[in-house]
């Protein structure tokens, strides 16, 4: 009679792209679903053994009796990441923070580092893998970020990772990149599945035992995901995305996952010549400021996270030579402006089928929220009747392929915003105000037809 305890060898599979395991191969992989990544990677034992009580390394608590003053978040100076990350860094928590190449990750957590290490307390260690130790050297001396308490290193290799660790003893780590880090025991290659799963999992364990916050910086496709195996943002405690067009010095974080504070939060930060700065009021940066009136142009408010932002929205219409009229957009969903374009000349009787159409955001701005419909659709007809809208006068609402205007969220929020900024007219959704902020004339509006009326009543025949 055999063993409960025997093994049996039975051959397993593997997806190359997201490391998930199959017991059988298939053509495509049901986790990531990717065509033809299932790999064979050799007989793996399946243990029988059953497994029985053993030691504890505390015993249960009542969570009442949880002490929670260790998991008190710590700032990091830098304002609005903390605001990003509900308050600081935690100790013991483990970071991934993912954006594309050049867009500022190593000069933000450089910043990051720097002022942790001159608020006192543990030492700052930041390991990189991808630059030599004297390239960083020169970034800080650029950005003047120096301090005795900032440690750094350049190693590819996980074990002298854990050994600048242990003799640091850093209250703070930064890996610029997991990618770029491997591990001795595994052959394969640094940046695959099995090596990031394996790092990650070894630099977890560190910064859990140690109570040492830790953060990694993480590679993204060209699809915008992060590189690796999706396992990697189950692991981590944080997942941060850092977004930004290079043309531009706006920078966005973005929490994706967050288990100490809230996911839906963003920081604006702005770069220049001597690193990055955040800003706490990014407002500016999107809109144009013009000595007169111009047609085509219509400012909306966004909402990133809890925090309102005006956005400009500009439009230019002109007659096509083309049996297909152009449609081209920037920093706006291409689809949702197909839609606005179509009920525009449908519902608001603004004629669009022979013409060119050119929509756009101000300031490297990516704007998808339907908030920001009517807003589109006014920039649109101001530029197909070339009548300008008031200066002064801000659209909230999403548009119904009736031509209903829809309510939205905040709008008492967004208001207040762009009456702090000095607008003075504004239309918006009925019935989704109840209390009008002071210094700002809100006109409730049906449908798209009235709000054309109410912007620019004089025009509305040449529209028609």
């Amino acid at each position: 009679m055999p063993s409960r305890t025997a093994a049996r060898e039975r051959p397993a599979y593997r997806c190359s792209e997201c490391g998930n395991t199959v017991p059988k191969w298939v053509g495509r992989c049901p986790e990531c679903q990717a065509w033809g990544t299932i790999d064979e990677v050799g007989a793996g034992p399946v243990a029988l053994k059953q497994v029985g009580p053993g030691p504890v390394t505390s015993p249960a608590r009542p969570i009442g009796e949880v002490d929670v003053r260790a998991a008190k978040a710590r700032p990091t100076g830098v304002e609005e990441l903390d605001r990003v990350l509900g308050g600081g860094l935690v100790p013991g928590a483990v970071l991934l923070l993912a954006g594309e190449p050049g867009v500022g990750k190593s000069t933000l957590l450089l910043e990051v580092a720097h002022r942790y290490a001159a608020a006192g307390g543990p030492p700052a260690l930041v390991v990189t893998g991808e630059e030599s130790a004297a390239q960083v050297r020169l970034r800080a001396d650029r950005t003047d970020r120096l301090h005795d308490a900032l440690y750094l290193a350049a190693e590819t290799d996980l074990s002298a990772v854990l050994g600048h660790v242990e003799a640091v003893s850093p209250g703070l780590l930064v890996v610029d990149s997991v990618q770029t880090i491997s591990s001795p025991a595994l052959d394969s290659a640094p940046g695959s599945v099995t090596q990031v799963r394996a790092v990650t999992a070894a630099l977890i364990a560190s910064a859990k035992a140690r109570n040492m916050a830790t953060i990694l910086v993480g590679h993204v496709t060209k699809d915008g995901n992060v590189a690796g195996p999706r396992v990697l943002e189950h692991l981590v405690d944080v997942v941060l995305h850092f977004e930004g067009e290079r043309h531009s010095t706006l920078r966005l974080v973005r929490a994706v996952k967050n288990r100490y504070g809230p996911s839906d939060e963003v920081g604006c930060f702005e770069m220049h010549d001597r690193g990055i700065r955040g800003l706490a009021d990014p407002s500016g940066l999107f809109l144009t400021r013009h000595s007169e009136a111009v047609p085509g142009t219509c400012v909306s408010v966004l909402v990133e996270g809890v925090r309102p932002m005006l956005a400009e929205v500009q439009a230019l219409v002109a007659p096509s030579p083309l049996p297909t009229p152009r449609r081209a957009v920037s920093g706006l969903d291409s689809a949702r402006v197909a839609m606005i374009l179509a009920v525009t000349d449908r519902r608001g009787r603004v004629r669009l089928a022979e013409k060119d159409v050119y929509t756009a955001t101000v300031g490297g701005a990516k704007v998808t929220e339907p908030a920001c419909d009517l807003a589109i659709a006014l920039a649109v007809a101001s530029a197909a009747s070339d009548q300008a809208l008031p200066p002064d006068l801000v659209a909230i609402g999403e548009l119904g392929l009736s031509g209903d205007v829809r309510r939205v969220g905040g709008v008492e929020r967004r208001l207040a915003e762009a009456a702090r900024l000095g607008f003075k007219q504004a239309l918006v959704p009925s019935g989704s105000v109840e209390r009008k902020p002071a210094g700002i004339r809100v006109t409730e509006v049906d449908d798209i037809r009235a709000a054309l009326g109410h912007a620019f009543s004089a025009t509305m025949r040449s529209l028609s």
